[in-house]
């Protein structure tokens, strides 16, 4: 492995075992976690059965269900729609390519391909995928606070007016970045890809449950939790009265 590779998982999905073969030998060499799937009903159990995946390299035209078939199952599932897909397809008309687009599509490589080609693009979306970094917080500031509100990165704790409250992690670390970056709306899609690990399976409700309990335990500061109807949720520093 690449010391500084962080370990995504892929899952190439395609019948010719030849080819994935190829694309695996060359993945794993580059310090991915890849593995095969030779049937898109193959593939599909694995991801219903919970196996986390950040990339799937899928073939088009397979026995059985089609890698249109499968992205268009997985873009209706809550827990497997965030997947990125890259298309592998000898099938090349342009209104082949828009439809993998339509269905959700990340990208759309066509067969023949080099396999330097297909390592640009699964480097590419992989990146994409990625939560921006957080802005460097200001030179000697260890606290993050509004007013009587205050969160010490040293030990973990948020406390108001010098008595601290009881959060998990979970709680901590989304009241973290929320206030660091108080008046910037992150959906919920970005909060899950910020607080919760990458191996865990949970939907954007989960969001919602974490912000309602958070709000229950901030007492005055809690309407400064605000939600954003249709965009998701920011840290307002100015409480209404």
């Amino acid at each position: 492995m690449h010391p500084n590779m962080e370990y995504e998982r892929i899952l190439v999905v395609d019948d010719e075992r030849d080819l994935c073969d190829i694309l695996l030998f060359n993945l794993r060499a580059a310090g991915y976690l890849a593995e095969a799937a030779y049937s898109a009903g193959e593939a599909l159990q694995r991801i219903v059965d919970r196996q986390s995946f950040d990339l799937l390299l899928l073939d088009v035209m397979m026995p059985g269900m089609s890698g249109f078939e499968l992205a268009k199952r997985l873009k209706e599932d809550e827990q497997a729609r965030h997947i990125p897909i890259i298309f592998l397809t000898a099938k090349d008309t342009e209104d082949d390519t828009l439809h993998g687009f339509a269905l959700g599509a990340d990208d759309y490589v066509t067969k023949p391909f080099s396999v330097r080609e297909v390592m640009a693009r699964v480097k590419a979306v992989l990146s994409r995928r990625k939560p921006a970094p957080a802005p460097t917080p200001t030179a000697g500031r260890d606290d993050a606070k509004c007013q009587g509100l205050t969160i010490n990165t040293a030990n973990k704790t948020v406390c108001i007016d010098g008595n601290s409250i009881g959060l998990t992690r979970t709680e901590y670390e989304l009241m973290k970045l929320l206030l660091e970056h108080r008046g910037q709306v992150f959906s919920r899609q970005q909060l899950l890809d910020s607080v919760w690990p990458q191996d865990v399976i949970v939907t954007e409700r989960t969001v919602d449950v974490n912000i309602a309990r958070l709000r229950k335990k901030l007492d005055r500061y809690a309407a400064c939790l605000v939600s954003r109807t249709g965009f998701g949720y920011c840290f307002e520093e100015e409480i209404e009265k």
